[in-house]
């Protein structure tokens, strides 16, 4: 699933390797997947996009923006973009191929479930893309320790961390993949409750998230993705499936794994109070 981390890296390799370029011609549902969803109807997108080029790319929490002339282009939750070369073979099965006037192209290929969407600039509505738009990204200087604070004031008493901060877009792209690791760095459990913590939890909480954050962007993304050119991410989660069942890194104890709040949660029970 696309994060805040994959977001950063692959719009980069968008801007790096696509602006410039032509649409030539834009396929979707060449393999039909349930959980691929579009703006509009799926038919509208050639029309839209062919005979257009490449301008920009950016992103916004876990989305992906791709500025091709008068529209914009989204991509997130499962739908990550793969680039291909001139005359590299493309996969059979995608839901969305746009190929290139250099006879380069990208293919998209649902993961679970992801956005596909497309509006005519300025004109995206989408709530998540609004809020992700608004919000101060935790790597900008705009995330400071008192927007933080506020931030997590607003939650109630009983809410534990993983609630605070992995629900309701309260930091946009931050998601329970990323999450893992900055509660591990800020040794505090996911179930914690917002009542128990004082300002150096806080701190720990902070500190981890823009530390982690920077350190998933700088690799390149985690291991458990992958970029534009479908190589993995740099960045080996020290929590994750992998992990669950392994000796903790920092104090030999097992690593566990819980569901919570319609996921899952993994943590090392020594180190995360």
């Amino acid at each position: 699933m696309i994060e805040l981390p994959e977001s950063m890296v692959v719009s980069k390799q968008i801007r790096q390797c696509l602006v410039g370029k032509k649409i030539e011609k834009v396929i979707l549902n060449a393999s039909p997947h349930k959980f691929a969803f579009f703006s509009m109807d799926a038919d509208r997108y050639p029309m839209l996009l062919e005979g257009k080029t490449v301008r920009n790319s950016g992103s916004f929490g876990g989305q992906i923006e791709v500025e091709i002339d008068d529209m914009q282009l989204y991509f997130s939750d499962g739908a990550s973009p793969r680039y291909f070369a001139p005359k590299e073979t493309l996969p059979l099965k995608h839901q969305m191929m746009i190929r290139f006037d250099d006879q380069s192209a990208i293919t998209v290929t649902i993961a679970m479930y992801g956005m596909m969407y497309l509006y005519p600039k300025g004109e995206n509505k989408n709530p998540y893309t609004i809020i992700a738009k608004e919000k101060p990204s935790p790597l900008n200087d705009a995330f400071t320790f008192d927007y933080f604070n506020e931030l997590i004031a607003s939650c109630p008493p009983t809410m534990s961390i993983k609630g605070m901060l992995a629900t309701e877009q309260r930091i946009p792209g931050l998601g329970n993949g990323c999450l893992q690791d900055i509660l591990f760095h800020a040794k505090l459990h996911p179930k914690r409750k917002h009542e128990t913590l004082n300002e150096t939890h806080f701190r720990q909480l902070y500190d981890a998230i823009k530390e982690t954050l920077q350190n998933m962007v700088d690799r390149g993304g985690r291991a458990t993705e992958k970029d534009l050119f479908g190589k993995e991410g740099g960045y080996v989660p020290t929590l994750y499936a992998k992990t669950v069942g392994t000796s903790c890194p920092a104090c030999s104890a097992t690593i566990l794994k819980e569901p919570y709040l319609g996921g899952s949660i993994t943590f090392c029970p020594r180190c995360q109070k």
